[in-house]
């Protein structure tokens, strides 16, 4: 039986792992850690710990996240904490003789001036958007770390780039979520107080959203079956406007929504491209946005107020 050990373990795509896992034949063990098992900026406690499991595989989720507004008001925390997280994170797999891991990028690591739909040869061909900063600049290097490893030690350190993730589990904080758990959390704050659903910028921006629970099939299709060791995006083709996911959203809630523009929208697109997935995946179902934003809004307000807010 194969061990496997997921960082950020108790997060949103850690949950969702933990959800489908029983959907695949293989037999494997999960060891799912969260930072009061194991405080990843600490190297010494990361390695003890690794040594401790001797897992088979890694699956490194764990990071410092969060929305726009997050991203812009701590963008040297983001940095130091997950260039920390990461260096910890990948040099004790590799003191640990772990060969084989699933590392977790994001595409707001993709130059901010570029040509789209951007792919996987593009992630250093320019500087990011300056809102998010320390955050992908702390991932870019990641994938030169792993990068690196591979080529002097023979691992296989493989990086994902999801879209924006959403799903249960998801952190619903307010001020410092990404745009659909902190949607859903102001859309039904608005319905109970009877004001106005307000969403931060003009709703223009486009984004392609992914549901947590494909990401996780996707993980488990790579640890089965992923040859390679390039690093591979991971989005559905579809991209939705802000304001067309706040509709979505209200239509659980019935508010009146206001767009406030002048919140910034951050960057317009990043329209990525899923072909080397779908080369991968040919057959690959992604669950509809509307069924995602419904399940995830259903255990939203069936957890609340016992959530990450």
């Amino acid at each position: 039986m194969k061990s496997i050990l997921v960082t950020g373990g108790s997060g949103l795509v850690g949950s969702a792992i933990d959800q489908v896992k029983g959907n695949y034949t293989e037999d494997y063990y999960f060891i799912f850690l969260n930072s009061k098992k194991c405080n990843l900026l600490n190297y010494q406690e990361t390695l003890n710990t690794f040594k401790m499991i001797k897992p088979d595989y890694i699956i490194h989720l764990a990071a410092s996240v969060g929305g726009l507004f997050k991203n812009m008001s701590q963008n040297v925390q983001m940095l130091e904490d997950n260039l920390n997280m990461n260096m910890n994170v990948i040099k004790a797999a590799h003191t640990s003789d772990v060969k084989n891991m699933i590392v977790c990028l994001s595409t707001c690591i993709f130059p901010d001036k570029t040509e789209y739909p951007i792919n996987e040869t593009m992630i250093h061909n320019g500087p990011p958007h300056f809102s998010n900063e320390g955050y992908a600049y702390a991932k870019r290097l990641l994938e030169i770390q792993c990068k690196l490893y591979n080529e002097s030690f023979k691992t296989r350190y493989i990086c994902i780039i999801p879209t924006n993730i959403y799903g249960p589990h998801d952190n619903f904080h307010l001020e410092d979520s990404h745009v659909i758990p902190g949607l859903i959390h102001k859309c039904f704050l608005a319905k109970q107080s009877g004001e106005p659903f307000v969403v931060r910028g003009s709703g223009s921006a486009l984004r392609q959203f992914l549901y947590s629970k494909d990401l996780a099939r996707i993980i488990m299709e790579m640890i089965q079956n992923y040859t390679l060791t390039e690093s591979l995006i991971i989005s559905p083709r579809e991209e939705h406007s802000i304001s067309h996911v706040s509709e979505l959203i209200n239509t659980h809630f019935g508010n009146e929504i206001v767009f406030d523009s002048s919140y910034s929208d951050g960057q317009h697109r990043k329209t990525a491209d899923n072909s080397k997935l779908l080369d991968f995946l040919p057959n690959f179902e992604f669950t509809p946005l509307e069924v995602g934003l419904t399940e995830t809004i259903r255990w939203f307000t069936r957890e609340y107020p016992n959530i990450r807010i």
